[in-house]
């Protein structure tokens, strides 16, 4: 049964001459330039294909892609008895710019995340179709957080932060559990890193990658996430 949450989508641009078919381009770089419009975005990730790199704007479509099994998330006891202990608020959508920051803070490397990618993906949550998790500790402070795009069943996890211990752990669990209650089918991370590999992630080729896309985003409508705090 549909989520009486959800609510379609209007239609999109046709950006067949921009981008690369992933289907059968053997590069991994798709399309260059551009921006990040919503539009562009929505036609991107329903076909496999994200932004990556910016000056210039790089697109990609990874062959393998990594993904979460959504029943299946490798978390410590640790993280497991702080679930339990629930000396924390989780929040969706509250601070999409504010967790989009936090995720491209960096002391000693760049990040990908530049002023392009908040603006584009802010103005991309305010369509609908990017949001992000906020995990609070007892004094009202921002401890951790995940941001990604979602369209049909389809989640794109693009980062997570931690400034707090596991904090950036129980936000992803949450999110698992309330895409798991609407009815996802497909968690993608795009490319394995150790994190995402200790947290259960695991690679699948292009082409079956892209197969479970399409069924899940045949419904493109738009998830609205749980409003009350946990």
């Amino acid at each position: 049964m549909e989520n009486p949450r959800q609510n379609q989508y209007s239609p999109i641009r046709d950006f067949s001459d921009f981008f690369a078919d992933p289907r059968y381009s053997i590069e991994e770089v798709v399309g260059i330039g551009g921006d990040l419009k919503p539009d562009r975005l929505i036609y991107a990730y329903t076909r496999g294909i994200f932004p990556w790199a910016d000056r210039p704007l790089l697109w990609f479509s990874l062959d393998p892609r990594a993904i979460f099994d959504l029943n299946v998330l490798h978390i410590s006891s640790r993280v497991h008895r702080r679930i339990r202990q629930k000396k924390f608020t989780v929040t969706f959508n509250r601070a999409f710019e504010q967790v989009m920051r936090c995720c491209a803070f960096r002391t000693e490397e760049q990040t990908w995340i530049t002023e392009n990618f908040l603006q584009g993906f802010t103005n991309f949550h305010k369509e609908g179709y990017a949001h992000s998790v906020e995990v609070w500790d007892e004094n009202g402070r921002l401890g951790g957080g995940v941001y990604g795009v979602a369209i049909g069943k389809f989640f794109a996890g693009e980062s997570m932060f931690s400034f707090l211990p596991d904090f950036g752990k129980i936000g992803l669990y949450f999110l698992f559990e309330a895409l798991k209650k609407d009815g996802f089918t497909l968690f993608d991370t795009q490319q394995m890193n150790p994190v995402t590999l200790n947290l259960g992630a695991y690679e699948i080729p292009k082409d079956k990658f892209l197969d479970r896309l399409s069924l899940a985003v045949a419904i493109p409508s738009k998830w609205v996430p749980p409003v009350d705090e946990i």
